[in-house]
């Protein structure tokens, strides 16, 4: 179990959404595990010994994102409701906290909220989030609520009010990142041609899965990948780690005469009808983030529509990458993206992620979507510096 701890440790270390010095993980075992700061040990104990979880993660983001959000939310706001598809299908809403609410010595109104939901967001500590079986659940919960205010915090300074110099002060790390750090196009080591036979189609599958997570296109247990080869379709688990493929993937004949994909990603019945309708070899989906946030711009005013992100029938453009509605699993994405993203290979759904395809491999694919993540990067800064000069 320590070992389990330590490895999810590390993981929310590299991916950037965790303080190493401002995060604690907790696990039952034959007796209780902890690892991480001392600082936030006291409350992390006094709320896991409360609760019928196996594990927990007390972590503050690296960046001042709940501090940005509380800013600008109206003291009487009890949860946020996430902007994207995936965490706002998943989690449903995030309660926050604020000062004043718990202690360690009280930590009743965390343990009620925790016996409730998956993850809440802390006043003054940052996130925590539980794993009701294994230590990999509860960083899956923590990646989703990081993912959410990372998306809602950078949606908001582009909205009125416009930020001020101390919030923009307090994202000066990200802001030096997207201008000088543009992802890197790994993708030419990537394997070449066709993929024939199912040893090279795994190996294709299991190395690109490797390669998105690196460049941080995804995180580890989101997004989806398929390749189809022959009468077989392949494709990866729901809910696998995309940087740890093996045993992962699901072989599921395109007839649909197994019951194979049972355990196969929710988004299959998208991906077979992406590979009908544009005769593709691979698809890859992930969920860049700053993809994700533009996808949510609209220049609508008149709109009645409540529920863009599933029921808008406008196909909008980030540059020349169509941007479609669609609801997760057998909702509209299976509908909409198929007879879109044959224009560019590529195409994002709203608030969700990117889908990209590639004719024989996944260099395509991987390629088309650092691209697209890149140029949105740019595109962020350009529309809050149009709005912030003094950016």
């Amino acid at each position: 179990m320590i070992r389990q701890i330590e490895r999810y440790a590390a993981k929310l270390h590299a991916d950037g959404s965790a303080r190493p010095d401002r995060t604690t993980l907790l696990a039952r075992d034959d007796r209780l595990l902890c690892w991480g700061a001392e600082e936030l040990l006291p409350l992390g104990k006094a709320v896991i010994e409360r609760l019928n979880v196996i594990s927990l993660v007390v972590a503050e983001p690296q960046l001042p994102f709940l501090e940005l959000l509380l800013r600008r939310t109206d003291p009487a706001t009890a949860e946020l409701i996430p902007l994207d598809t995936e965490t706002r299908t998943f989690l449903h809403d995030i309660p926050l906290v604020r000062k004043g609410e718990f202690s360690a010595s009280d930590p009743q109104r965390l343990v009620e909220l925790l016996g409730q939901r998956k993850g809440v967001l802390v006043e003054g500590v940052g996130i925590m989030a539980t794993g009701s079986v294994t230590v990999e659940q509860a960083y899956i919960n923590y990646s989703s609520v990081y993912h959410a205010i990372f998306v809602k915090t950078l949606y908001d300074l582009l909205k009125a009010p416009s930020p001020t110099r101390e919030e923009l002060a307090l994202l000066r790390p990200l802001w030096e990142q997207l201008r000088l750090q543009p992802i890197e196009a790994l993708t030419d080591d990537l394997q070449r041609g066709g993929l024939a036979g199912k040893a090279q189609v795994l190996s294709a599958m299991q190395q690109v899965g490797e390669r998105t997570v690196a460049l941080k296109l995804v995180d580890s247990f989101f997004g989806n990948i398929s390749c189809r080869c022959g009468d077989q379709l392949y494709i990866s688990q729901t809910g696998a780690s995309l940087e740890s493929l093996a045993g992962c993937i699901d072989q599921v004949p395109n007839d649909n005469s197994s019951t194979a994909g049972i355990t196969a990603s929710s988004e299959l019945i998208a991906h077979r009808a992406i590979f009908r309708q544009t005769g593709a070899a691979t698809i890859l989906h992930g969920h860049p983030k700053f993809s994700v946030i533009l996808s949510l711009l609209c220049e609508e005013t008149a709109c009645r529509i409540a529920d863009c992100w599933k029921n808008c029938a406008k196909i909008r453009y980030l540059k020349d990458v169509p941007v479609v509605a669609g609801e997760i699993g057998a909702g509209g994405i299976a509908k909409n993206v198929p007879p879109v993203i044959g224009q560019e290979g590529v195409a994002v759904v709203y608030g969700h992620g990117v889908f990209a395809i590639g004719e024989e491999d996944f260099h395509q694919p991987l390629l088309a979507m650092v691209n697209l993540e890149n140029w949105c990067r740019e595109e962020y800064l350009r529309r809050l510096q149009s709005c912030c000069p003094q950016m």
